[in-house]
């Protein structure tokens, strides 16, 4: 149980990462389009990450 609990939570981390860097490599008008302000970057990676 506190394994997979520890597992669940590396996931999490590293999805949180890539969508991070994938949306950090976009340029403010990708952003723009997407309906994303780049501060709001590290929230909606967050939300992606437990989703």
């Amino acid at each position: 149980m506190l394994l997979g609990f520890i597992v669940a939570k590396i996931r999490n981390w590293r999805r949180y990462r890539e969508t991070v860097n994938e949306l950090s490599r976009l340029t403010d008008r990708e952003l723009e389009d997407l309906g994303i302000a780049r501060w709001d970057i590290p929230f909606v990676a967050k939300r992606q990450s437990v989703a």
